[in-house]
């Protein structure tokens, strides 16, 4: 049996990113409690076709690849920096290139980075209304993060650490925890 595939998507361009960090934290953590295969993907990753493409078939190779990547994932976590209240407009093009049956009844870990605390709701009135359109099963602990929960983009925050804590339980509402002997002898 193989182990479940979980991939994050952080909708920033930049490198490093803060929102990069949160996704991989979260991912690395599931994956040493439920045995994950971990892909994390950014919007370079994606590549410059995003931007020109009108639907899914105008984008190359490489960001088809990516999108097949995601609707194929038995877990996502989202990331996306806070831009003027929401999400960047590309990371939401890129959503609109998924067709919303490709989401249905995934569970999704929502997040979000921002500068200060103003933009702490954009997980539940952004992210959370955009993945409950696709059906998908968004879980109930969002996860916002600000600059002072880094350092040097890593997570150093120990009320965030607490909150991705619940977030990774409730993913066992989907996939036990799986022993370490278990996982290395995959």
């Amino acid at each position: 049996m193989s182990a479940p595939k979980l991939v994050g998507l952080a909708g920033s361009f930049n490198r490093p990113s803060k929102t990069f960090a949160l996704v991989e934290n979260i991912a690395g953590l599931a994956a040493e409690k439920y045995g994950f295969r971990n892909t994390i993907y950014d919007l370079t990753d994606v590549g410059p076709s995003l931007g020109q493409a009108l639907r899914r078939d105008d984008l190359d190779n490489r960001a088809k690849e990516v999108i097949a990547d995601i609707v194929s994932a038995d877990a996502i976590v989202i990331g996306a920096p806070t831009y003027k209240g929401s999400y960047p407009g590309l990371f939401k093009h890129l959503v609109d290139l998924i067709d919303p049956h490709e989401l249905r009844a995934k569970p999704i870990v929502i997040t979000a980075t921002g500068g200060g605390d103003r933009h702490a709701l954009m997980v539940e009135h952004q992210l959370r209304p955009l993945f409950g359109f696709f059906m998908a099963h968004t879980l109930p602990t969002a996860v916002y993060a600000s600059d002072r929960d880094f350092t040097d983009y890593r997570v150093s925050s120990e009320q965030l650490s607490k909150r991705i804590g619940e977030v990774i339980g409730e993913l066992s509402a989907f996939f036990p925890a799986r022993s370490s002997a278990l996982i290395a002898a995959e």
